[in-house]
């Protein structure tokens, strides 16, 4: 019917509505998601497994160290999923825990080797393909698309603070 807008396919007007870029992003985040779950589950390894052995990776790198509540902190989980998540990464012998010389209520959390390698094999086919995909950009423009993933990352990061400390209703950008 002819002046009838078509229902097969809503969504903003035409010229309205997230920029290209951030829907590749969003795209891009989708696809490492479904990565990250086809990958990890050839290791019977979910997605949140995944995710603590990278903040403990993380941390460690940074010459930190990762209890308990950090994780619990950082992967929004509740206290007992948290204690769950552990038992399962040290079940499957991809973390130690080890209680603090000084404080020996405290609990630090370590990867082992096998994290470590299990690690490397589900997720060196991306870093290889990745790598592939990034030879064909320069050193400069390398330097630009990585300013602008450290802008969206910390773009990203104030909106989660933002969202987590606002009432529910929607506000418009700034």
């Amino acid at each position: 019917m002819a002046g009838k807008e078509s229902s097969a396919n809503p969504g903003p007007p035409a010229g309205e509505g997230p920029h290209p870029l951030v829907r590749l992003l969003q795209e891009f985040t989708l696809e490492a998601n479904r990565y990250v779950d086809t990958a990890g589950g050839r290791k019977d390894m979910h997605r949140t497994d995944l995710n603590a052995l990278a903040v403990i990776m993380r941390h460690t790198a940074n010459g930190g160290t990762v209890t308990p509540g950090l994780l619990r902190k950082e992967l929004n989980l509740s206290s007992p999923a948290t204690t769950a998540l552990i038992d399962r990464l040290d079940s499957s012998g991809h973390v130690v825990r080890e209680r603090d010389s000084a404080d020996r209520r405290q609990v630090h959390l370590r990867m082992t080797p096998k994290a470590f390698q299990d690690g490397s094999a589900i997720f060196a086919p991306l870093s290889r393909r990745m790598g592939g995909a990034m030879a064909d950009f320069s050193p400069e423009e390398l330097e630009t698309v990585t300013r602008f993933m450290a802008a969206m990352i910390e773009a990203t990061v104030a909106a989660r603070e933002e969202a987590s400390t606002a009432p529910n209703s929607p506000t418009p950008p700034k």
